[in-house]
């Protein structure tokens, strides 16, 4: 996305740019969404079990041709006429222009540990936590530390643990499958955690594994661990993780448990600021009413 010079670049800019360049853009227009104001448009950012977040686009109008069921390349251009922002996207041989006064994000957090979703038969408990962790990582990337735990910063990085991951056991069937990091490397930080794990659990053999994987990672090692985890032996490890990944209601915050910002008046910051209970009653959409997940947590922010 080409932005202009006189244009300050923010979190809320970059996560934009991030969909842009992906060739994502899917809004919801005034109207399609449950409780939006008539003057907002929204574009769809992380949508997964672990939250369902929204970057906002206030004050907004939509001109043009706006190709909604579009997949390709999309190029774009942000400019700022005084204090209206202008941007232009093309998608193949249409424009759309979309003016908006302020960008922000809008966050949903969810309870994803009563969730399970696994796609191939064998071993699915194991399954079902490689989905968990993978969506805390995606998370994690995508919003940041801001809307995660210090547990579930430190579980996220076992996305990156080849005899728990995608490598060993895949949620999805290989044809769906789109890795998020290289094929059997660990990170030192996945490593770590998981010698924590194991020490947490007393499991002095795999605690000795996992110090010849730290020294000589490969295939074989990785499978071998793989291996150790669907045993009785090293039972008390997954389980573990299985409640570690659980159910996540009284572990956020309580300062951000069920509760939302009204819209901030960048012009006067001070003004409607104040917080108000939200059950989630109120701010059910589609996604949520399709998979009754649980509403954690609001978050807003924005330029």
């Amino acid at each position: 996305m080409e932005i202009a010079e006189n244009i300050t670049w923010t979190e809320e800019l970059e996560r934009l740019d991030v969909l842009l360049s992906q060739g994502q853009f899917e809004l919801l227009l005034p109207g399609e969404r449950y409780g939006g104001g008539e003057k907002e448009i929204w574009l769809v950012y992380l949508m997964n079990d672990a939250a369902e977040s929204f970057l906002v686009f206030h004050d907004a109008e939509l001109t043009g041709t706006y190709q909604k069921e579009y997949e390709g390349e999309i190029d774009a251009a942000l400019e700022k006429d005084g204090e209206q922002y202008v941007l232009i996207v093309r998608q193949k041989e249409t424009v759309c222009t979309l003016f908006f006064s302020r960008l922000s994000l809008e966050v949903h957090l969810f309870d994803y540990g009563k969730t399970g979703h696994f796609w191939v038969d064998g071993y699915e408990y194991l399954r079902q936590i490689e989905f968990r962790i993978a969506i805390l990582r995606d998370k994690l990337e995508y919003l940041g530390e801001a809307f995660c735990t210090e547990e579930e910063m430190r579980l996220a990085s076992l996305a990156n643990f080849p005899p728990l991951n995608f490598c060993c056991y895949p949620a999805v069937p290989d044809q769906y499958l789109v890795p998020s990091c290289p094929w059997w490397e660990a990170t030192e930080e996945a490593i770590t955690e998981m010698k924590k794990l194991a020490s947490e659990a007393g499991d002095k053999v795999l605690l000795r594994y996992l110090a010849l994987y730290e020294k000589w990672q490969g295939k074989l090692l990785a499978k071998q661990i793989a291996k150790l985890l669907h045993t009785s032996r090293h039972a008390k490890v997954v389980d573990l993780l299985e409640k570690k990944t659980g159910p996540r209601s009284t572990e956020l915050p309580d300062k951000t448990l069920h509760w939302r910002r009204r819209n901030p008046d960048p012009k006067n910051p001070g003004a409607g600021n104040e917080t108000e209970k939200d059950t989630g009653s109120r701010r059910k959409t589609r996604i949520i009413a399709a998979r009754g997940a649980i509403l954690l947590c609001t978050g807003f922010g924005g330029i």
